[in-house]
């Protein structure tokens, strides 16, 4: 090892200059493999050290790291930090409402709760390597579980609470989850939601699963099968808070977590033990410079990557202190972000465009009234953020004295890959910025030559294996080669395109798939379009996304009709189609316009264009590119002329 390289391990990587980044990333670059070997060494807790550092097999897309190593990923994130810091806060859980007090959970706390759910979990047949269902809304149950999960060697797949039952249904079959662990219900804003008949609904159709763990939130009435559902609760109270934790492979599954494919069903990604835990815990140390007083609040839900990442197992491998939310940004008004970062004194601030939006709509008397002192840094994450929304950010919530670090990564990704560094990385609005040490990003053709030099765009592609990458697709190695692997062999392709301007920082333009990003989350439009194809008066539809103000992108649906559907009320179709949709997938997938057509534009192969819907929907229509080779070319004016 290099001496320069082992002084920057030792200090974890506080870059606190553009020089430091530029020796670091050369360094990682080089040498990639001695680069992450370091980092592991010198910032983790291992029960066996590595025999080889990566064994990757470009042919076969398969890529190991840190092979024969032996771990459990939750003494890095708990036992390690109980000698010195045991009665510092680990999670505080802000509830939905305000008058409900906040929970400062201790890392001597937080052990006990998880041990207890794991014994909890073992105590209903669940051993190293099943699968466990998490439907939680967001409460301290749902860290313990996936942890108390991690502890014992079950794979956790978390899905976000405001899934449907037919999405949650298929997700426990693809995982073949043994147990389910849900609440009686959950809180948004001034409503609630009935999780457990959501649930009821799921596992009418879940042959394999055997046990239902039901948690206490609104304390409602629920109904009940007995046999297999047990309150959660009355388990606690039989449980241990002494669990010794399962020593694991390096390789074993950590996670299986499902994204929205652009075509088929949703892709249930594989993360694996040490490589995600070495690169969330990397990132999260960098990317917002935690200092051991600091106090962290990311704004995602926990179902999406983002919250795995960087509300539980980031931060906590840090011994940090993060900030667990339950409720809206809008309830009980829209100084609830602000009035939460005032009162927990929140140093680094990570939440998503669309937030930002919205909030910026609002009047600035509800920032005002809080004092926002405390920030030292600012996040954005789930898509690229727009320069007025960026611009608002800065100068309201920041007041001009905080980076913004603009985050570009994916669920496949495992954690952040090009980010600035704050007080390092010079800012630019829209701009990502530059790669994290250790990832290299390369820019494509759609032929396949790599695209060298700045002021340049193309598919973005990451040349090098990075540790936190998903291993696979759950069952379905080949898909994710077919995915990620084929297009250009040897890279892993991202399916966005980017543009890296003349001092080489990266823009993400967007996704060059049929997958549109609402309000942060990745939709695939085929799901959608399965769901709305579904009704009895629809022959065809097609979905695209469209710029929304708030949203980032909103859902267009171009919906050809059967003969018996053209003498249907149109409005009512409508309200049946988002109905539909939410019953299947979920209100996140609901469409915000539909527009109802004779036919949709088709090559003669029989393929839907959707480029050229994408830009009817957008607007943008000046130039629509060829459309001479179009099976039905009138279709597009007469489309064009009826746009919403």
């Amino acid at each position: 090892m290099t001496s320069s390289l082992k002084v920057l391990a030792d200090s974890y990587y506080n870059i606190d200059s553009l020089e430091k980044y530029i020796d670091v990333y050369r360094i990682s670059k080089q040498d990639p493999e001695d680069f992450w070997s370091t980092i592991a060494t010198n910032n983790f807790h291992w029960r066996k050290t590595w025999d080889k550092v990566l064994e990757w097999d470009k042919k076969e897309s398969k890529v190991e790291w840190f092979k024969n190593a032996k771990l459990n990923i939750t003494e890095n994130c708990i036992d390690r930090h109980l000698r010195t810091r045991g009665e510092k806060t680990a999670i505080i859980f802000e509830p939905n409402d305000p008058k409900e007090k906040a929970q400062h959970i201790s890392y001597n706390e937080l052990a006990q709760h998880v041990n207890r759910m794991a014994n909890v979990l073992k105590n209903n047949g669940i051993k190293k390597g099943d699968k466990v269902c998490i439907y939680l809304p967001m409460i301290p149950a749902l860290t313990y579980t996936m942890l108390a999960c991690a502890r014992i060697g079950a794979i956790h797949s978390v899905v976000f609470a405001g899934f449907s039952s037919k999405a949650l249904s298929s997700r426990i079959n693809d995982a073949d989850c043994k147990l389910i662990v849900t609440a009686d219900g959950s809180y948004r804003g001034s409503k609630t939601v009935d999780l457990k008949k959501i649930v009821d609904e799921a596992l009418l159709d879940t042959p394999n699963l055997e046990t239902c763990l039901v948690a206490k939130r609104i304390h409602d009435k629920v109904e009940w099968v007995e046999g297999r559902d047990k309150w959660l609760h009355e388990e606690l109270m039989n449980a241990s808070s002494e669990c010794e934790a399962e020593e694991m492979d390096a390789e074993d599954p950590l996670f299986i977590l499902y994204t929205s494919g652009s075509t088929g069903t949703p892709k249930g990604m594989v993360h694996t033990t040490a490589g995600y835990m070495v690169f969330t815990a990397f990132t999260f140390k960098n990317v917002f410079q935690y200092k051991n007083d600091d106090v962290y609040w990311c704004t995602a839900d926990i179902g999406w990557i983002t919250g795995h990442s960087y509300i539980v197992y980031g931060p906590l491998a840090n011994g940090a202190t993060t900030v667990m939310f339950e409720g809206v940004p809008s309830y009980p008004d829209y100084g609830r972000f602000w009035d939460v970062i005032d009162k927990h004194k929140v140093s680094q601030f990570y939440t998503a465009p669309t937030a930002i939006r919205a909030l910026a709509k609002q009047d600035l008397s509800f920032v005002d009234e809080h004092d926002l002192s405390s920030l030292k840094i600012l996040g954005s994450v789930g898509e690229p953020i727009n320069e007025e929304a960026w611009h608002w950010y800065n100068d309201h919530i920041g007041k001009k004295k905080c980076p913004i670090v603009d985050t570009w990564w994916q669920t496949e990704t495992g954690g952040i890959m090009i980010s600035p560094i704050p007080y390092v990385t010079p800012t630019k609005p829209t701009y990502a910025t530059l790669p994290i040490p250790g990832i290299q990003p390369v820019l494509m053709e759609a032929n396949g030559v790599e695209i060298k030099g700045n002021q340049v765009d193309g598919k973005l592609c990451i040349a090098y294996p990075w540790p936190g990458m998903a291993r696979t697709v759950y069952n379905n190695h080949e898909r994710y080669k077919e995915t990620y692997f084929s297009t250009f062999p040897g890279l892993y392709f991202t399916g966005d395109g980017a543009l890296r301007d003349e001092v080489g920082y990266y823009r993400i333009t967007g996704r060059v798939d049929d997958v549109v990003i609402v309000s942060g989350h990745n939709l695939g439009t085929a799901p959608i379009e399965d769901a709305i194809n579904e009704h009895q008066a629809i022959a065809e539809s097609a979905i695209v996304g469209f710029p929304h103000e708030i949203k980032g992108s909103a859902l267009y649906g171009y919906v050809t009709l059967k003969d018996e559907g053209s003498k249907r009320d149109h409005d009512n179709l409508r309200k049946e189609i988002n109905q539909l949709i939410t019953a299947k997938i979920g209100p996140i997938a609901k469409l915000d316009k539909i527009q109802f057509v004779n036919s949709l534009p088709k090559t003669r192969s029989g393929k839907i264009m959707r480029r050229i819907l994408r830009k009817i929907a957008s607007r943008d229509t000046e130039n629509m590119g060829d459309t001479s080779t179009l099976l039905n070319p009138d279709v597009v004016e007469e489309i064009n002329k009826n746009v919403l």
